[in-house]
């Protein structure tokens, strides 16, 4: 197991949620809804998802900086993505010369990526093997997306990252007292997996995960 990191938690406080609204608003159907992973969970009413996700210039241009910062890529890096959605952060790391490439379950997420770099991005389970060689990466990532696995596929996905990436980080989220758990529980559609910090990190030594990670917490 590797560092508990600081690089994703800036974007995620910055954006105000509230809790009950979302719980008491026929939230299952709304889980149904988001858990297809195509339009109305990137792009329709807030409810399903993100709510109208588009690409901002500049928005995740801090967090490629600290990758590349964090991890001493130089250009020509070869970066993973796993569950990259619509790649905006791999777009980044692209205008900052990396190879980049990624994968999703979502059609419309890698409809809307930039055309620069949709010709690496393609259709692609978490937890099925990665069509790509052992270490054939200086960085593998994944964003906000594998606690949307349940245990015995997340442990197949780590496994994997843990393969072809010579430096591995992921963010996930978590929970530290029962306010953050309710307020989880509240707001999360799509996760499958809600452990606490200390769960997670014995997780990610049980499952011989070696990178290093993040948690968002929903305070």
């Amino acid at each position: 197991m590797g560092n508990l990191l600081n690089i994703i938690t800036p974007l995620h406080t910055s954006t105000k949620r509230e809790y009950l609204p979302r719980m008491i608003d026929d939230k299952v159907q709304c889980m149904l809804k988001a858990r297809e992973y195509e339009f109305d969970y990137w792009d329709g009413d807030r409810r399903f998802g993100y709510g109208c996700y588009r690409y901002i210039d500049g928005y995740w241009a801090p967090v490629a900086e600290k990758l590349i910062k964090t991890y001493g890529l130089q250009k020509g890096a070869r970066v993973l993505d796993v569950g990259c959605g619509k790649a905006f952060l791999l777009y980044e790391l692209h205008k900052l010369g990396m190879e980049v490439h990624g994968f999703d379950i979502s059609r419309h997420g890698l409809t809307d990526a930039k055309a620069e770099i949709k010709e690496n991005l393609f259709i692609h389970r978490a937890e099925e093997p990665f069509p790509f060689a052992d270490g054939e990466f200086d960085l593998v990532i994944s964003i906000n997306s594998l606690h949307n696995l349940p245990v015995f596929n997340l442990k197949k996905a780590l496994s994997e990252m843990e393969r072809v990436g010579r430096n591995k980080y992921l963010c996930v989220e978590s929970f530290r007292n029962e306010q953050e758990l309710f307020n989880l529980q509240c707001w999360a559609l799509t996760c499958e997996s809600f452990f606490s910090k200390d769960e997670w990190e014995w997780l990610f030594r049980e499952f011989n995960f070696s990178g290093d990670y993040e948690f968002i917490y929903f305070e």
